[in-house]
């Protein structure tokens, strides 16, 4: 293994040799009891780990690598407002928006930040109460009955993912709708779903500057207008969530209508701030704070209970055992619940843009894997399209399998079948089929080698009991904590994202060229073909 010089990967490595000798089936063979030994359960939810490429000492020496990273302080420093994210000399806090403990103190430079948090959740209450009652009223006196999230990256894949996921609990007559993309076609087809006397927007953005956001805002005004012939409509129809009280002003927005977060609030990271207000339009504060103990409920667990008990850090070091031992690159999350079908796409951003670096903390290029590509797709949709590359490929791709004992839509044996598919499903890829197993059930010869199933495929489930808003927030606090742990083992930051920025800088400049009567065309000799490809194209 090739990972950071603080810790000491031998012990694991020797562990790994050994483990390796067996496969998955085999381990279970000679451990009736493995199913019972590899099991967590916290805040709503069971962790079955049991079918993984581990025993009993590879969990010992992951677990050491946790200790040997120092995480256990890591994580105090995380909870009691350290600035961890250290390239932009912030706090990261995003525990402090949902810390249901009445008593509770959190300080950043010498300030409780938790009486503000109370406030603004207050604020956000009273607000939505307003919205849903239906005593808040549009410019013309009509109640409001569509909600448009106007955001991008953390102000729109929490809230999308989080309203489609709590969908049973939503308030069915406000309908809502997420734009994002500064594709003209977003907006368009959105307004196209809207009357503007009964239509509230959400701009999201901290700093009221974000380029797709506030194009996207001034477009929905400008339509809000003319629709409703005043100016005046805007601050009837329009409430932001920012921190930039004289932009939102400038804007056409009253201020009172604001609705504010801090800098130690990441933004894939702030669907539990104001961030979220869509969602507690959708389903009220009373469920709104019922998710919030549930992300509580897995702080707790997380920051108190012994690492082999700690189901983010148990998530995480299979993860680091995978990426860095076995050289996997990417691992799938497979959620069979369809109101989380867009949960997979959630953890690509808080994955992804949080660990995927390449220079350690000290700004050196490391020489090892960090962040894991992650994707997938709702059970049982991914069984026809991509599950025959993880049973019969050559990629080790470990899966993360998702489900509910209960569903919110009894309808026949629909949802018997579909945790039966679950269940198989992690069961075929640890155990496969043999060729004699094959030939048992008739296989002809020459077909054998195509239906034969390897197995050893690495596999955790997760189960609740129902998919509510409490456990809800478990289970996205669950992939929050496990990204922190594996940032901390990778010796990154994972708090930051100057990736992003690069990109948006450049794009400013071709815009400029794709809209001047005589451009500079100062790029490289492709992007300066494109643009003038796309000039001639549009007669300019």
């Amino acid at each position: 293994m090739s990972t950071p010089s603080n810790i000491k990967w031998a012990p694991l490595d020797e562990a790994m040799v050994e483990s390796t000798k067996y496969t998955i089936k085999e381990l279970f063979a000679r451990d009736p009891e493995r199913a019972g030994k590899f099991t967590v359960e916290a805040a709503g939810w069971m962790l079955d780990y049991s079918k993984n490429r581990v025993s009993r000492a590879v969990m010992r020496n992951l677990i050491k690598l946790a200790e040997d990273a120092y995480l256990k302080p890591e994580i105090e420093r995380m909870f009691t407002g350290s600035k961890i994210n250290v390239t932009e000399s912030r706090a990261v806090l995003h525990t402090a928006l949902r810390n249901v403990d009445p008593k509770a103190k959190v300080m950043v430079e010498g300030k409780d930040v938790m009486p503000d948090v109370r406030a603004v959740l207050a604020k956000m209450g009273d607000f939505t109460d307003s919205v849903r009652k239906g005593t808040w009223k549009g410019y013309t006196g009509k109640k409001i009955k569509y909600i448009v999230n106007i955001g991008i990256g953390g102000s729109d894949l929490g809230p999308v993912m989080a309203n489609i996921a709590l969908t049973p609990y939503t308030k069915r007559n406000l309908k809502f709708h997420f734009v994002s993309n500064v594709d003209s076609t977003h907006l368009a087809e959105t307004l196209r779903q809207v009357k503007a006397a009964e239509t509230l927007f959400i701009v999201a953005s901290k700093t009221f500057t974000t380029q797709e956001t506030m194009s996207n805002a001034e477009a929905a005004r400008d339509w809000l207008v003319k629709e409703l012939g005043s100016a005046d409509a805007v601050a009837k129809h329009f409430v932001a969530v920012s921190t930039a009280e004289k932009e939102v002003a400038a804007f056409g927005i009253d201020t009172n209508n604001m609705f504010g977060f801090w800098d130690w609030v990441g933004g894939r990271y702030s669907l539990p701030s104001a961030i979220g207000l869509s969602l507690m339009l959708a389903i009220g504060r009373v469920n709104y704070k019922k998710m919030l103990k549930g992300y509580y409920k897995m702080d707790r667990h997380f920051r108190t209970a012994p690492f082999e008990k700690n189901m983010p850090v148990i998530l995480a070091l299979l993860g680091i055992l995978y990426s860095n031992g076995y050289g996997a690159e990417s691992y799938c999350v497979l959620p069979y619940d369809q109101y989380l079908s867009r949960f997979p796409a959630y953890l690509q951003q808080m994955d992804m843009e949080s660990n995927g670096k390449s220079v350690d903390k000290d700004g050196n290029p490391v020489d090892y894997a960090t962040g894991p590509i992650e994707w997938g797709e709702p059970g049982t949709n991914g069984q026809h399209a991509f599950y025959q590359l993880i049973h019969q490929g050559t990629r080790l791709i470990p899966c993360d399998f998702i489900g509910c004992c209960k569903t919110h839509n009894p309808i026949s044996d629909l949802h018997d079948k579909l945790m039966a598919n679950l269940f198989a499903q992690t069961e075929a890829l640890a155990f496969g089929k043999t060729a004699d197993e094959c030939r048992a059930e008739g296989v002809p010869e020459k077909l054998v080698p195509f239906k034969t199933f390897e197995g050893n495929k690495p596999t955790n489930t997760l189960l609740c009991d129902e998919l509510n808003p409490e456990t809800f927030g478990a289970l996205v606090a669950l992939y929050e904590h496990k990204v922190f742990v594996q940032g901390v083992i990778w010796n990154i930051y994972s708090y930051d994202q100057w990736g992003v920025q690069l990109g948006k800088v450049l794009a400013k400049g071709v815009l400029s060229d794709l809209t001047a009567a005589r451009p500079a065309l100062n790029h490289d000799p492709s992007t300066n073909q494109l643009i003038e490809r796309y000039r001639k194209v549009i007669g300019r």
